[in-house]
């Protein structure tokens, strides 16, 4: 049916069909006879405008078209983003739920001392704290809403003491972040001690499955900004405990500690899966204000591929030198599920090379 029949049908429901025989009334007909008189028209005799159909065609094809991009634009997102150039565009509104697509390609620019974000889906994303989005909070297990709040503002708090506070990363102790982890848990408290300590550790006790770390006499950063960009979410866990899981990705812009001028930029690129259970006192052995950690994992690149030295170690001067061959991931694609064999993300050598940093 064609928009025209289509519109004529709706319109001939409400109204009746354009064509269909009525009867005037008898005013009608009085008016009419008087202006017959007037006119001097003869009787039986009517006059009619030209009749001019409206044609909406016009606007039916608008109405679907703006119905389609909009959903797209809520299906794809981070994808729409980059057919429309994106580092031009405003900032990315905050993750909510999982992306179903890697963020749209950007313009292929090396990031420099003035712009370490440029080329990259992060120049879009938010500054520290401000990219891991917090959701609503809820009565849940054994906590009510306020609490369910706190808990969650905490889980944020660990994260950026791990991975966003500035003499972390400098190689300091992480001493705001184990503040907040359960002091009873002793196979934590154990990886704490061994990985922290450790000149060489495994990759079970490696300390970066936690906490960001650079060598200062290796890198530094550049400028005072991580773009970030992930989320929290919770639900009851094991014996009535709020279990909040943080998945979060770090991008730490660094150039060589003794370089200057024109030195090159590289974005180490982190992403995070922590696991924490706010415990019930009444079941669980903690201390308030502090959680147990069920899981975590790390997702890196731009990081270093050697044995674990408990530091990141970007590949300056290497990063274009990757194998044909190598194992090839996109950092930014949040959509696909992190990997959980701490860190390694090639079967065959336990490094992969980033499609895009």
């Amino acid at each position: 049916m064609s928009d025209e029949e289509w519109e004529r049908f709706l319109r001939e429901s409400v109204a009746g069909a354009a064509d269909a025989p009525v009867e005037p009334s008898a005013r009608a007909r009085e008016v009419e006879r008087r202006l017959r008189e007037h006119s001097g028209q003869p009787a039986g005799w009517r006059t009619y405008a030209p009749a001019r159909p409206r044609r909406r065609t016009g606007r039916y094809v608008t109405g679907l078209a703006v119905a389609v991009v909009l959903l797209v634009v809520g299906l794809f997102p981070e994808r729409v983003v980059g057919w429309f150039g994106g580092s031009d565009g405003a900032p990315l509104a905050a993750e909510s739920k999982a992306p179903r697509a890697a963020p749209g390609a950007e313009p292929h620019l090396r990031p420099t001392l003035a712009e370490p974000f440029r080329g990259s889906p992060a120049v879009r994303w938010a500054d520290g704290a401000a990219g891991i989005t917090v959701p609503a909070a809820e009565a849940t297990g054994w906590m009510d809403a306020a609490q369910v709040e706190r808990a969650l503002r905490q889980s944020r708090d660990f994260l950026v003491a791990a991975g966003l506070d500035s003499r972390v990363l400098r190689g300091a102790r992480p001493a705001k972040a184990i503040a907040l982890l359960n002091p009873h848990q002793k196979d934590v408290q154990e990886y704490l001690r061994t990985a922290l300590s450790s000149t060489a550790p495994s990759p079970d006790t490696n300390p970066l499955l936690l906490f960001s770390r650079f060598r200062t006499e290796q890198a530094r950063l550049v400028g005072d900004v991580v773009k970030t960009r992930g989320r929290l979410a919770y639900r009851e866990g094991k014996r009535g405990a709020v279990e909040v899981t943080a998945d979060v990705t770090f991008v730490y812009p660094v150039t060589p500690a003794a370089d200057g001028g024109d030195a090159e930029v590289i974005r180490t690129i982190v992403r995070r899966k922590v696991v924490m259970n706010w415990d019930d006192p009444a079941k669980v052995i903690t201390e308030p204000g502090t959680m147990s950690l069920v899981s975590y994992a790390l997702d890196m690149t731009n990081g270093g591929c050697s044995a674990p030295t408990g530091y990141f170690v970007p590949p300056f001067g290497t990063a274009d030198e990757q194998p044909a061959d190598a194992h090839r991931v996109d950092p930014y694609d949040r959509s696909r599920p992190i990997d959980t064999s701490n860190g390694t993300t090639a079967p065959d050598n336990g490094c992969a090379t980033a499609i895009r940093s």
